[in-house]
Parts: C-alpha cells; structure tokens; sequence
C-alpha cells in the first residue's frame, strides 16, 4: 500500500509540474479567481455572516493583494491605466470585504467583481478561438 501511496504522489506531483509549465500566467489568474468566487458563492449559499465569511474572503483579499502588488512591480508588462485600475480595484475589495465581515455589506458584490474580471481574462481567448 505504501508504494502505491508514494506511486500516486508522484504521478500528482508530475501532474502538477505539467500543468504549471503549460499554464499560462492569464490561464493562472483565471483558475485562481474561479476556485476563489466558487468558494465565495458556496459560503453565501450557506448563508454565512460575520467571521464565519472569513476563509475565503482572505483568500479574496490575498489575491487581490498578489494582483496589486504584482501590477506595481517594474517591468510589469499591462498597460499603466489597467495596472492603476487594478491597484484601485485591489484597494476598494480590501476595504469592501471589512465592511463584509463587519454585515455591512454583502458578499455578493465581491462575487460580482471577481466574476466581471474572469469575463474580462477569458474576452481574448474568445476571440482567439
């Protein structure tokens, strides 16, 4: 059973290199906003509040964190006004998903905006295909 074990762990973890060579940076971000909407979505569908919205609005704001520090980098190849658009984006989830926790707000607009910027991410490959 063991080397089965130790057999499947590194068919995945050949799988996983695989797929990180093949994927592209677009397709990266795209999968990351889908797993993170989709756990949003299943958490509103549960009808969670408060501090129970907690892991996958961190997981959110953790994103948007990685997309807005990634866009102020130099050499970042995105255009400047859609770079600044995502840092302004980026700030406005941070400050939203507080107002989430705190039954301000609901997490649907969070939901909403995710969703918009996987429209945006797939447009081109549309196009393309």
């Amino acid at each position: 059973m063991k080397g089965q074990a130790n057999g499947a762990s590194m068919t995945l973890s050949a799988y996983q290199a695989a797929r990180a060579r093949a994927e592209t940076p677009r397709s990266a971000e795209l999968r990351l906003l889908g797993e993170i909407t989709g756990e949003m979505m299943e958490a509103e569908e549960r009808g969670l509040k408060g501090a129970l919205l907690m892991p996958p609005l961190h997981r959110n704001r953790q994103m948007w964190d990685a997309f807005s520090t990634d866009c102020g980098i130099a050499g970042n190849g995105l255009p400047r006004e859609l770079r600044a658009q995502i840092i302004s984006l980026a700030l406005w989830v941070d400050r939203f998903t507080s107002d989430v926790i705190a039954g301000r707000e609901r997490i649907r607009e969070l939901i909403e905006v995710n969703r918009m910027i996987m429209e945006g991410l797939r447009g081109p490959q549309r196009a393309a295909a």
